[in-house]
């Protein structure tokens, strides 16, 4: 098997959607602290970060977007762990807006449905933030009718940020059709290969999004 990761690295001040803070990572305890708890030679280091939880790569769960939801907690791990999928590739830069066309003649069937723009080369430059490729509302309506298990993308929004309308989230959300979004690396996933797909998130209640280590699996 070969292990692909697809998860951008959390670290201090790197924002993941502007206007967003980003996370503060520290020591809450750090070595040389703890010496005094332990014997001569042993020390521990216990980290603290403090961020959104629209940090980094990230899954969205029902809750997100409605109140009475689905949330962190209530997500079973098969909807998230070793997840037959397809890739959809769009060549960079070709289209902003991603319609059904992409995705019709597929077996998409309770698979996890990536889309890969490269959009993450711009990854930490203000040039993400902004003209990015997403998903129109026509392509969630197919994918629902697919019945796929997840939706990602390497793009800053799954949905187009121009209006204040969210139409991508709102169907596939109400469809308990999770999405990942801020993926990376999905350019290193072969063409017409099988391979599988995690992104699991920890079981926290109250909570609609969280970062995920998403990661791609070729036999």
């Amino acid at each position: 098997m070969k292990f692909i990761d697809l998860s951008h690295t959390i670290e201090e001040g790197v924002v993941t959607y502007k206007g967003l803070p980003a996370p503060v990572i520290c020591d809450f305890w750090t070595r040389e602290e703890s010496k005094q708890w332990y014997e001569e030679g042993t020390s521990f280091q216990m980290g603290k970060i403090e961020m959104v939880s629209n940090t980094g790569t990230y899954l969205d769960t029902p809750f997100h977007r409605y109140e009475d939801g689905k949330d962190l907690s209530e997500i079973l791990i098969e909807q998230t762990a070793m997840l037959e999928a397809v890739l959809i590739k769009i060549p960079y830069r070709q289209t902003l807006r991603i319609d059904k066309s992409y995705f019709e003649g597929l077996d998409l069937k309770n698979k996890a449905v990536l889309v890969n723009t490269n959009w993450d080369e711009n990854w930490k430059t203000d040039a993400y933030y902004s003209n990015n490729p997403f998903l129109t509302a026509d392509a969630a309506e197919y994918l629902v009718s697919q019945g796929v298990k997840l939706v990602g993308i390497d793009s800053h929004n799954i949905d187009d940020v121009e209006g204040k309308s969210r139409p991508v989230h709102t169907i596939l959300l109400k469809n308990e059709i999770l999405i990942v979004e801020h993926l990376c690396n999905l350019k290193e996933i072969p063409a017409n290969t099988p391979f599988k797909f995690s992104a699991t998130p920890p079981k926290v209640k109250g909570m609609g999004t969280f970062p995920v280590r998403a990661y791609a699996v070729l036999d």
